[in-house]
């Protein structure tokens, strides 16, 4: 495994990341269990959670696991980089309650202290921003953060699904109180999905802040869902993203187009979603999802594969970037 510092810091971190929004909802305890010790033998130091896995009545059930994962010992925490999200409704039973949600520093001071509880630890290493609160200063934010790295009960700060604006006035916010800012930004982004090259991405890289793309395969879309679909296994594409894509008659051209590439080269076209992503600028590594110990073992491949300048020209003749802002749309 390689491992790359996490954007400005000094913090090492692997080049794949853990995923585990499937634990609870997909995955029970067991195989969640299994899942990462697997992920740590193979070197993936890396997890990523959120406060609000395991969805509905069950929020906060992905962080229990992790939690009881951590209980089992074998200096499994110590080798861990946790990371965990702050924005979404946590209110009991679906109750939406006044300050149970976003970024204001009632509700990051209540939903640490609950994070930390469900997840056995006493500190959170990466404390991340699920998105962007328009209605809350970054001077109150930051003052929330700020005693909580003074506490120990984090340590780094990130961002996801923020803009390039977004990063560049929370950063410098950050700077004039003398605080570190933010070190990360997880976006959607991957050979489908590539926006995030207009703004984000130049905005991460100018600020310090490492790149941990999520749905790397779009939703499975780029993991040879044409191919599954004949074979009558491709459950992810009958909803969501992929299913969109998939009725779409030019889109659908594209993704054969690229399964077909793969299967000149002999590659899997979920190996090659995964290992572009490593090629791109800014990059530390993609956020992988898996529901079970094979789809894991799958992921790992990617690390291996070495994509030719040749083939990622051919990729970017399939999937065109917007290219850089402004010039994407200002002509």
């Amino acid at each position: 495994m390689d491992y790359v510092h996490l954007g400005r810091t000094g913090l090492k971190v692997s080049r794949l990341v853990l995923g585990t929004m499937n634990f609870g909802p997909q995955t029970d305890e067991p195989h969640s269990h299994e899942i990462m010790d697997a992920a740590l033998d193979a070197g993936i130091n890396f997890f990523d959670t959120a406060n609000v896995y395991g969805w509905g009545e069950n929020k906060g059930r992905t962080e229990e696991i992790i939690g009881t994962w951590f209980a089992k010992g074998g200096g499994r925490r110590d080798k861990t980089v946790l990371a965990t999200k702050v924005y979404g409704n946590m209110g009991a039973d679906g109750e939406v309650w006044p300050n149970h949600d976003k970024l204001s520093a009632v509700n990051i001071r209540r939903a640490v202290e609950a994070s930390l509880r469900r997840l056995g630890t006493d500190h959170i290493d990466v404390y991340q921003f699920h998105h962007i609160d328009r209605a809350t200063p970054w001077e109150e934010i930051w003052q929330a953060m700020d005693v909580l790295v003074q506490q120990g009960k984090i340590l780094y700060v990130g961002s996801s699904n923020f803009p390039g604006w977004g990063i560049a006035r929370a950063n410098e916010q950050a700077a004039r109180r003398g605080s570190l800012g933010l070190v990360s930004e997880q976006c959607l982004y991957n050979l489908m999905e590539r926006r995030a090259e207009m703004e984000v991405i130049p905005a991460a890289e100018a600020y310090g802040l490492g790149v941990i793309p999520w749905s790397p395969l779009h939703g499975g879309l780029l993991g040879g869902a044409i191919r599954k679909e004949r074979a009558g296994g491709a459950a992810r594409s009958t909803s969501g993203r992929s299913a969109e894509a998939l009725a779409d008659p030019a889109q659908r051209e594209r993704i054969q187009a690229y399964e077909d590439l793969c299967e000149q080269h002999g590659f899997e076209p979920g190996d090659v979603g995964l290992a572009w992503l490593l090629t791109r600028p800014g990059v530390t590594g993609p956020i992988v999802g898996p529901r079970t110990r094979e789809q894991l073992d799958s992921a790992l491949r990617a690390l291996t594969l070495k994509l030719s300048e040749e083939f990622l020209k051919s990729l970017d003749e399939i999937f065109p970037g917007p290219g850089p802002a402004p010039e994407a749309f200002a002509w």
